[in-house]
């Protein structure tokens, strides 16, 4: 855009639908044994489990600053924690006086919409796991408004049709003379105006490890002719978004690094600009990843812009840099600096919500059973330490289970809920539980075979299970068992609500993964992050309402080694949601072409089932076949619901017949937090 124009004069695009999505991610970590990469879209170390983040943390960068009378951003901390699930009570605590750690454990739609609560000072709203999202409008900081912390929500969904809107100032953030605000790993996209405005003089301002996507206006400072606002901006996904990417007006200090601004080439929206030093701004501009950029640095002759280290790809048009000597980030805080190589995968692994982000609340202390093979722990087999906890329990017991292959089985019952499975080694196959049973194994009293189910080396039937950092596995033989009748052998079976599975691998071949209820007429959520899993016949399939997020796929060649298979088998009950993978990546050392993502599993012919999966901002390789739907005994794939969302990769297509894609409108009712409805995963 010319040099000097306003933050109002930007150019006009009608007829654009935003598309609602969760962020896209690519690029991996690490590689597995078996060749799986790792998950791409994993926000903490693969090899470990994560590490609740509490609402009692302080701010980095220009707000971590003492100035104008206030020590640092810190929220509400000390003040009263609440929980908040209501537009009145988000507002009552959100205006009050007093300082609140306002805790948002639901989806919240503003009434009216564009609505934007006004924060006062000294609070911390921060999302409950991924369950917290503001819908229709955001919120709005007044002059003089300080000491407040927004995180880990999700801000979207006012555009009201019109692109570039002049007619509805609906923001997500918008702050008018504010000082100290730590705004930190939110999802904010799709507003009628700016993803977050930061106006008149607002300053010691923190904006950092956010995805701001799909929308025009990114992130607009300025609305101001003094130049006294100091900013940090550091480890933030500019995806998809036109303008002010950010926009930076009369800045004294401004410190850009580790950012990265990607624009997908072939889409609707088309960036104008990336970072943009305007007016008398001071920027310092270090480490970030460009791709795709028109205008990826950009300068007024009246400001000051230093750059250095950043990364260029396919980028085109102004790259500016120099106009004077601009200040050093380290006279007034300390950071660190990531190399620019790295950012595109640190960002796209690290910014968003997060699902195991907590508020500093007191919970009942869990109680730890130890298992260990070599005589160290109170246990020497998993089984043995889940008999140990009491029937009826109500408190969480982590079963922690030292690094070793235990073969056995392991079966938590209906009456022991809130069980955790957790392996304490480096790694998630540092700790191994797997056995060999199949549907066609005759158990060993002689009454028959186990059937499918019954073949799980791990079944789960008390709500409130988890598994952590550890490897569940059937290792099946069905080449040495051609003459067996039943060849299903089941790793993990779950039959319960409120299932956490959190950094697990799960491996077989056919039906690996057992996504199940208690009951045709039972809610059965289940939340897998950060995973695995293995396999090629139906091996995620069942009737729970299963999230797979943020995790890793791996298509795996049958007995024979020829390359066939299916996904997913959803046995879903009509009126509740099947199975979502979200945020993933699907592939393996298998041909091209050859593996379906799911077929309808109307188990014992039930045509009341109404079968649910659905893709959506996922990788997929070229082996999944074009038209990646078929039918299963007798019922067409076609009378279910199957559908697909802005995946990406070799195997993803274009909308058809045999490949129907979410209108932006449906996708906005199937994501993570419409499937968990309500609850929050948490690590224990």
């Amino acid at each position: 855009m010319p040099a000097g124009s306003s933050h109002r004069s930007r150019r006009t695009r009608l007829g654009v639908a935003i598309a609602v999505s969760m962020a896209l991610a690519a690029g991996f970590a690490a590689t597995t044994a078996n060749g799986a990469t790792e998950p791409r879209n994993t926000p903490y170390p693969a090899s470990s489990a994560a590490s609740p983040v509490r609402a009692d943390e302080a701010a980095d960068g220009f707000a971590s600053v003492d100035a104008l009378g206030q020590d640092g951003t810190y929220g509400g901390r000390g003040g009263e924690t609440v929980t908040v699930r209501t537009l009145a009570d988000l507002e009552k605590y959100a205006t009050a006086t007093q300082p609140y750690v306002i805790v948002v454990a639901a989806a919240i739609t503003m009434d009216p919409k564009g609505k934007e609560i006004k924060v006062a000072s000294d609070k911390t709203i921060i999302g409950s796991g991924t369950s917290g999202h503001i819908v229709g409008g955001g919120f709005f900081l007044g002059q003089g408004v300080h000491n407040v912390i927004i995180r880990n929500l999700t801000i979207r969904d006012s555009y009201a049709g019109t692109w570039n809107d002049k007619e509805h100032d609906w923001d997500a953030i918008q702050m008018d003379g504010a000082h100290h605000v730590w705004i930190d790993h939110n999802d904010l996209r799709n507003m009628a105006d700016g993803l977050i405005d930061s106006r008149k003089d607002t300053t010691y301002l923190t904006v950092s490890w956010n995805r701001l996507q799909h929308d025009n206006k990114a992130f607009g400072i300025g609305w101001t002719e003094n130049t006294t606002a100091d900013i940090t901006i550091h480890h933030n996904w500019f995806h998809e978004t036109e303008q002010r990417n950010p926009s930076t007006d009369n800045v004294a200090h401004a410190h850009l690094y580790n950012n990265f601004l990607q624009d997908d080439p072939g889409t609707d929206i088309t960036s104008s600009y990336g970072n943009y030093a305007r007016g008398h701004t001071n920027m310092v501009l270090e480490n970030s990843y460009f791709d795709g950029l028109n205008n990826p640095v950009t300068r007024d002759s009246t400001a000051t812009l230093v750059q250095r280290g950043s990364v260029f790809a396919g980028t085109s048009g102004r790259n500016e840099s120099g106009g004077g000597t601009s200040f050093d980030p380290r006279s007034y805080y300390a950071y660190t600096l990531d190399a620019a190589a790295d950012v595109p995968a640190l960002v796209k692994a690290g910014a968003g919500p997060r699902s195991s982000v907590a508020a500093a609340t007191t919970t009942a202390a869990a109680t730890t059973l130890t298992v260990a093979k070599d005589g160290s722990g109170q246990y020497g087999s998993v089984q043995a330490a889940v008999n140990a906890v009491p029937a009826g329990n109500t408190a969480r017991t982590v079963i922690a289970i030292a690094p070793g292959t235990y073969r056995e089985l392991v079966k938590i019952p209906s009456t022991k809920q809130n069980v955790t499975l957790q392996g304490t080694g480096p790694s998630r196959k540092s700790t191994v539980i797997v056995y060999d049973n199949a549907s066609g194994t005759q158990k060993p009293d002689g009454s028959g075979p186990y059937g499918t189910g019954g073949s799980a080396t791990v079944a789960a039937e008390g709500d409130g299970f988890q598994a952590r950092n550890l490897t569940i596995a059937n290792d099946f033989d069905e080449a040495a068992h051609q003459d067996m009748s039943g060849l299903q052998a089941v790793a993990l079976r779950t039959a319960a609500d409120k299932v956490f599975l959190d950094s697990i691998i799960t491996e077989g071949d056919q039906d690996t993964l057992l996504l199940d209820t208690a009951a045709k007429d039972r809610l059965g959520r289940v939340y897998m992050k950060n995973s695995y899993v293995v396999g090629n016949v139906d091996f995620i399939f069942g009737r729970a309402s299963a999230v797979i997020d943020a995790s890793v796929i791996t298509l795996k060649k049958r007995w024979n080694g020829s390359s066939a298979g299916y996904v997913t088998a959803p046995s879903t009950a009509a009126g509740r949601k099947g199975f979502l993978i979200n945020n993933s990546t699907v592939n393996g050392d298998v041909s091209a072409a050859t593996f379906y993502l799911g077929r309808p599993w109307h188990a014992g012919g039930d045509a009341t089932l109404d079968p649910m999966t659905t893709v959506r901002d996922s990788a997929l390789s070229a082996a999944i076949r074009p038209a990646p739907w078929t039918d299963m005994s007798g019922f067409s794939w076609k009378d279910d619901r199957f559908a697909e969302y802005r995946n990406d990769g070799p195997g993803a297509g274009t909308a058809s017949g045999d490949r129907p894609q979410l209108s932006d409108t449906g996708a906005a009712g199937q994501e993570v937090a419409d499937w968990l409805e309500g609850w929050t995963p948490s690590a224990s």
